[in-house]
């Protein structure tokens, strides 16, 4: 039961919603691209990002001095879109 919740608390931020329902539809991206796409400072991305990882919805993988993030189960877009259509 503690990892469903640990899920649906991850997923308790617009923004945070907004970057799983990016990553649905790419394979990866990186830092700098969700930097961009959300206009936040990199200290709230990260924050937001650190969440969804350690809710185990992402997953990472560093290329030099860059980070790219993917979705780590694909059914988490399933999870929002369930909810969109409420």
């Amino acid at each position: 039961m503690d990892k469903k919740v640990k899920l649906l608390k991850a997923l308790a931020h617009p923004l945070r919603i907004e970057i799983v329902k990016l990553l649905s539809y790419e394979e990866e991206i990186c830092v700098c691209v969700l930097q961009d796409k959300f206009d936040v400072k990199q200290s709230n991305l990260s924050q937001h990002l650190r969440i969804l990882k350690e809710a185990d919805i992402l997953d990472t993988r560093k290329d030099s001095a860059w980070v790219f993030y993917k979705l780590k189960n694909k059914a988490v877009s399933s999870i929002i879109d369930l909810l969109d259509d409420l």
